[in-house]
């Protein structure tokens, strides 16, 4: 089943940015993941709270090919990187609908 990582990013460092970007596209890929969307152009619509500088969507296969992306030993190091360098929240999505 199709899963989504939906991540709010907003960075308190900018040094680890150029080599996550760089770096990691070709891993997610590598687990079967695509980007949908990585932007700073997001507006909320509904709700109150802070608002992420960055909103990230990918779509995996599964949620065991995002769970497999997130402990491959090749990401840890930028896993680090990010969680140091921003204020992050990362959330997995089954891509079903429970409610019908």
């Amino acid at each position: 089943m199709t899963a989504y990582s939906v991540l709010e990013v907003t960075p308190t460092s900018e040094d680890w940015i150029p080599a996550y970007i760089s770096e990691t596209g070709a891993m997610v890929a590598g687990h079967g993941g695509k980007y949908l969307a990585r932007t700073a152009s997001h507006e909320r619509l509904e709700g109150q709270g802070e608002g992420a500088a960055l909103r990230i969507i990918i779509e995996w296969p599964s949620r065991e090919a995002a769970v497999a992306f997130m402990n491959d030993p090749a990401y840890a190091p930028h896993l680090r990187a990010r969680t140091a360098g921003s204020v992050s929240h990362h959330f997995l999505i089954e891509g079903k609908d429970d409610l019908t």
